[in-house]
């Protein structure tokens, strides 16, 4: 491909994902065009690759994750961009986020795991909450009396933290005190939740995921 077509592949693309409002990944970006003038695949990275480069010293960046690739505001211009939404942004009680994060890092894992290493029970309202957003997913039942429900994060999880695998996740040589793993997580996903613009759901029911909490755990069948 000569310079000329190079530079209109990447404006295709460009506009591709602006319009988008999703990640595509690398096979989608390639299905625009027609067969007999589909990219190569070795092309059309190079083309991604060009892309990133231009948008060094700009308001927006392009992020691979794990659905593919989007385009999105560099996190440091959030505090301005969050301006132009009236409505604040959700909030996700700490409960909430250690539930998240204890998935994340020990997946797969039960309900009863979970309340087994904080203490307390989860509230059916985290539960919920999460497997509504489709960050968690139910990926097996363990073979135990009862086979409770193992869970397990999502590639919507890692798309909406801005995340391309587990990998990137803050590493945890071992599990340490609950108090610090929703610190570390934290760390990553907070920013993403506060520039996250505000949406209103049918299935959210009027509840308000900042009000989750823990239900008191009953130590009698423990």
């Amino acid at each position: 491909m000569n310079e000329d077509n190079i530079r209109q592949l990447q404006a295709i693309v460009e506009a591709a994902l602006l319009a988008a409002g999703r990640p595509l990944s690398l096979e989608q970006l390639r299905d625009l065009f027609d067969e007999g003038e589909r990219p190569a695949r070795q092309i059309m990275e190079h083309t991604l690759v060009q892309l990133e480069q231009s948008c060094e010293g700009r308001g927006f960046e392009l992020k691979k994750v794990a659905s593919g690739y989007r385009v999105q505001v560099r996190q440091e211009y959030a505090g301005w961009v969050g301006k132009l939404f009236e409505e604040k942004p959700q909030r996700y009680s700490r409960a909430l986020l250690e539930t998240l994060a204890l998935i994340a890092y020990r997946q797969p894992i039960t309900r009863g795991e979970i309340e087994e290493i904080r203490g307390v029970t989860v509230s059916s309202n985290i539960v919920r909450t999460l497997l509504e957003r489709e960050w968690v997913r139910v990926v097996g039942h363990r073979d135990v009396p009862g086979r409770p429900a193992m869970y397990a994060t999502t590639r919507q999880f890692l798309d909406y933290f801005g995340l391309a695998s587990l990998d990137q996740l803050p590493p945890l040589s071992e599990i340490r005190d609950l108090e610090e793993i929703g610190r570390e997580i934290e760390k990553t996903i907070q920013a993403e939740i506060e520039f996250e613009p505000p949406e209103i759901s049918e299935s959210d029911g009027g509840h308000d995921a900042a009000d989750e909490g823990d239900e008191p755990r009953d130590h009698r069948f423990h």
